[in-house]
C-alpha cells in the first residue's frame, strides 16, 4: 500500500469515528430532548457537525477506494478530500473574539 493511501485510510477512520460519535450523541439528545429543554438549543449545531463529518467520511471513503484500486478518477477524489479537509479545518478553526 502506498503512503498516500495509508494517510487517506487514517483520515477515513478518524472521520468515521467522529461522525459515529456525533451521531450517537445526537441519538441521546433526541431521547433526552423532552426532559432537558436546554438541549434543544444544541441540537442544530450538533446535527450540522454530524452531517459535515459524515460527508467528510463519504469523500474519504471514495478517495480511499479510488486510491487503493488505482482507479482513473482517484486524483479527483483525492482533490475533493483535500478540499473537504481544508473546508472542515476552516469551519472549526478557532476565531479571535
Amino acid at each position: 500500500m502506498r503512503p498516500l493511501t495509508v494517510l487517506i485510510g487514517i483520515i477515513l477512520g478518524s472521520s468515521v469515528a467522529i461522525a459515529l460519535g456525533l451521531t450517537m450523541v445526537l441519538i441521546v439528545f433526541l431521547i433526552l430532548a423532552g426532559d432537558e429543554p436546554q438541549l434543544r438549543s444544541e441540537f442544530r449545531p450538533l446535527l450540522q457537525s454530524a452531517a459535515i463529518f459524515t460527508g467528510l467520511a463519504a469523500v474519504a471513503g471514495a478517495s480511499f477506494t479510488g486510491s487503493l484500486r488505482q482507479l482513473q478518477w482517484r486524483r479527483w477524489a483525492i482533490g475533493a478530500l483535500w478540499t473537504s479537509m481544508i473546508l472542515v479545518t476552516w469551519l472549526y478553526w478557532p476565531r479571535p473574539l
